[in-house]
């Protein structure tokens, strides 16, 4: 392994200094810092430091879904957007619901190197709701499954979800939800507002969500479980999760960056790129969801990264899939909505994208202080850069991107996965 010297960086966006690493580890802080003639040299340029990025919601499509994305492709994504671990779903195909499919996800990851691949396993068998995947034996494969999820759907029977919260709680799993009651969102294609209605589309209405958080947070209380909600988007959700984090229910929540930046205004001209799933809400709701993550309410920010091939996304509006990229945007979106504002600080985009998003997927070695000692995985970020975003241009085998054409603030310059250079100055270094 290559030793690294990083000059000029900003931890925290803090005062310039130098980092030595040694084997994957800091060794030492400081300016001026002498090092090994041989030594790798990543000069930051003034860039801000920070832990690397941890996504708990990536779809990386494979096995199965191929055509719109690869593990491969979706990790040249992720180390250019400054990730360092990516949790994938596990709605592929085959599902992700025993070990042989989580293994597979883990050994290509692993592979190709530039991210850390965190199989997400299914809760239940083929994602059918109905009966409960091996859980212990996707916990105890070589993938060491921590997460079991049904994203895409919800684990409906409160029974099955009781006894999944019990099952993952013995494992030291968390089980995220993708809170939707599908009897109430039969035929939905928009929020249920004034844009839907005046647009003739199905609503979605902000009580499938709800309900649901308000069930499993009981079931979690009573199972002593650990319960994540994924892409939370309602003002009335984040109520709930106030009152059960405030009764002390081991609740988390996620917030994509869609969520935090657009609205369903967008659905004006009904280009499906706007089309995902929970909808976009009101801006009454992403006010909402940006005051809940400064809070705290909502833990992390995580992409739901959905890229899809064109036949799927370039059709009419009812036939086209749901979903967004999102990996290679996802910082950037956060200092428009959170950081320019003044919402968060640089120490504040590091726990809600790093530190608490490797707490709750129980990695040990990712979101770690910057410190001699720890493990040199970090994202480096231009905070003063401003680039325009074109789906041709991203990394993603797929190009939906609901922000082209757009000017967003902010760039990661450089990604270090435990002392090796994965990305930098927007090519992935294989």
């Amino acid at each position: 392994m290559t030793d690294l010297l990083i000059t000029d960086a900003r931890p925290y966006g803090g005062d310039p200094t130098d980092l030595l690493v040694t084997d994957g580890v800091v060794t030492a802080i400081g300016t001026g810092l002498d090092a090994p003639e041989d030594v790798e040299v990543l000069d930051a340029g003034g860039a801000v430091l920070l832990p690397g990025f941890v996504d708990l919601h990536v779809h990386l499509r494979e096995p199965g879904g191929e055509e719109s994305e690869t593990i491969e492709t979706g990790s040249h994504a992720a180390a250019l957007g400054g990730f360092t671990a990516v949790f994938a779903m596990p709605n592929t195909d085959p599902v992700a619901d025993s070990d042989v499919v989580v293994e597979h996800v883990w050994r290509r990851g692993a592979e190709i190197g530039l991210v850390d691949v965190h199989p997400v396993g299914a809760v239940t068998v083929g994602l059918g709701g109905e009966r409960l995947a091996e859980l212990g034996t996707m916990a105890n494969s070589r993938a060491a499954v921590r997460m079991f999820s049904d994203d895409g759907r919800c684990v409906n029977d409160p029974l099955i979800m009781r006894r999944a919260l019990e099952y993952a709680s013995a494992l030291d799993a968390v089980v995220a939800q993708h809170a939707e009651d599908h009897r109430l969102t039969v035929g939905a294609q928009a929020h249920e507002g004034a844009v839907a209605a005046r647009l003739g589309l199905t609503g979605w209405p902000a009580t499938a969500e709800e309900t649901i958080v308000a069930r499993d947070c009981a079931l979690a209380r009573e199972a002593r479980a650990r319960l994540h909600v994924c892409h939370i988007s309602t003002a009335r959700t984040i109520d709930v999760l106030r009152a059960a984090k405030a009764q002390g229910v081991q609740v988390s929540a996620e917030v994509t960056p869609h969520h935090l930046l657009l609205t369903d205004g967008r659905l004006t001209g009904y280009d499906p790129v706007n089309k995902v799933n929970p909808p976009l809400r009101t801006a009454e709701d992403t006010r909402a969801m940006r005051e809940a993550l400064a809070e705290g309410v909502i833990d992390v920010v995580a992409t739901d990264h959905a890229p899809h091939a064109a036949q799927y996304k370039d059709t009419e509006w009812q036939a086209a899939k749901p979903g967004m990229l999102g990996l290679q945007t996802a910082l950037s979106v956060l200092i428009e909505t959170m950081v320019e504002p003044g919402l968060l600080d640089w120490h504040g985009v590091a726990r809600v994208l790093s530190e608490r998003p490797a707490e709750i997927g129980r990695l040990a070695d990712q979101g770690r202080p910057i410190a001699e000692g720890e493990p040199a995985t970090f994202a480096l970020v231009d905070p003063d850069a401003v680039w325009t975003v074109r789906g041709a241009n991203l990394a993603s085998k797929a190009a939906n991107t609901p922000y082209e054409g757009m000017r967003l603030p902010g760039a990661v310059v450089a990604t270090v996965l435990r002392g090796r250079i994965t990305a930098r100055d927007g090519k992935v270094q294989a």
